[in-house]
């Protein structure tokens, strides 16, 4: 097969991708946590499913069916809890524990932010080969300070029950891919696990490929473009406090820059009262079409990014539009920004800090961090997991 991507799971001897020893297609089972309109997991899911088109998917209710139109859900779905998800997670392990499959196959590949490692379908003995991808352990249980829904008696009580049968699950799987090596050590850390990494899909090619994404905007969305400054330091993400908007604000206060900020969420409010007292004009771009945030991106001066993600999208497809991003010294963006050599760190919030940081994202080579984004395509991941799940023995660490 020889050399697999970037993350090395190679050997000239496995056998190609997506085949049996014996030659036959593999056909296997993807296992995701619950299936939603959007999102950054959802998108890795339907690249699974495009690199092993012969899998079924199974999921503890789909509220996607339009993109997911096959996915069988379990008994979850047809209770009120698929709306009250904090509510149905003493309920998921022992679901995973005991769905049933509806066919026999060859493998189970999971794509885990929760509990879905933990499937083992009552009617499948023995268990087929297991992997997981693995976006990052539970977070409510092992970093409760990253995850509101760590922080209540109740579930800081559970959880450490449930610390042992997680990484016992863990356990199970015969490789593990992690979405980055922020992700890869937490799970060395909690599981006691290695893992190889898999980086995830992000639409790299597609943004590259038009120099100008205004040509996609409808009259309003020009409209409202045209009436953004010409020079603006951009916030994208959801209107949460873990976002770490509030800090786009100051980095355009320390640096004298315009600040626009595109997305919703709960959190708006609260910009919005932070945008008014601020010492730059702020815009907020509410609910932006992908044409419009390519079209954001490609008009900044840079995205500002204070989040620590276990990954991180939206820098990487910052920088394929050809904009320098400026995020923190931890976390998945900042392992994305080094690799691409295509912004600049911040280890803390001081005007100081961002002021530097903005001068340096300046200097960077944006066309040739955009060239380099290939790294992060979806081509290179469906070639990469259909590898892990494909050539049976690969060993669950990475050199």
């Amino acid at each position: 097969m020889g050399e697999c991507g970037i993350n090395g799971i190679s050997d000239p001897g496995l056998p190609f991708l997506g085949t049996r020893l014996d030659g036959d297609t593999l056909a296997g089972l993807i296992v995701h946590e619950w299936a939603e309109p959007a999102g950054g997991a959802e998108r890795v899911v339907e690249e699974m499913l495009a690199a092993l088109p012969d899998a079924e998917l199974q999921v503890l209710w789909n509220d996607a069916p339009g993109r997911f139109p096959t996915a069988k859900e379990t008994w979850l779905a047809r209770t009120p809890l698929r709306r009250h998800k904090a509510l149905a997670l003493p309920l998921m392990i022992p679901t995973w524990r005991t769905v049933r499959a509806r066919s026999t196959p060859d493998w189970i590949l999971t794509s885990s932010h929760l509990f879905a490692h933990h499937v083992a379908p009552r009617d499948l003995r023995p268990l087929p080969p297991k992997y997981s991808y693995v976006h990052t352990p539970a977070r409510y249980i092992w970093e409760p300070q990253l995850d509101e829904r760590g922080r209540s008696p109740m579930v800081r009580l559970a959880s450490a029950a449930l610390k042992g049968v997680d990484r016992k699950r863990a356990a199970e799987s015969r490789v593990i891919a992690a979405n980055s090596e922020f992700t890869r050590a937490r799970i060395q850390r909690v599981w006691e696990r290695d893992a190889i990494v898999i980086y995830p899909p992000v639409d790299v090619d597609r943004i590259a490929s038009t120099p100008d994404w205004r040509i996609h905007l409808d009259s309003s969305e020009l409209a409202q473009m045209d009436r953004l400054p010409g020079e603006f330091l951009l916030g994208a993400s959801r209107f949460v406090p873990y976002k770490r908007l509030d800090q786009v604000i100051a980095a355009g206060e320390a640096s004298g820059l315009p600040v626009v900020l595109a997305g919703s969420g709960p959190a708006r409010a609260a910009l919005l009262e932070q945008a008014s007292q601020a010492r730059v004009p702020v815009h907020i771009v509410d609910r932006p079409s992908n044409a419009m945030l390519y079209s954001l991106y490609q008009a900044a001066l840079a995205l500002v990014f204070p989040a620590i993600e276990d990954f991180g999208i939206v820098p990487v497809e910052a920088i394929a539009a050809g904009t320098p991003v400026i995020a923190r010294s931890v976390g998945g963006a900042a392992e994305s920004i080094q690799l691409l050599n295509g912004g600049a760190l911040v280890s803390g919030f001081s005007p100081v800090d961002w002021r530097a940081a903005i001068e340096k994202a300046a200097l960077v080579d944006a066309r040739a961090a955009q060239k380099a984004t290939g790294m992060f395509s979806a081509a290179r991941f469906r070639t990469e997991i259909a590898a892990l799940v494909g050539t049976v023995g690969v060993p669950g660490t990475r050199p």
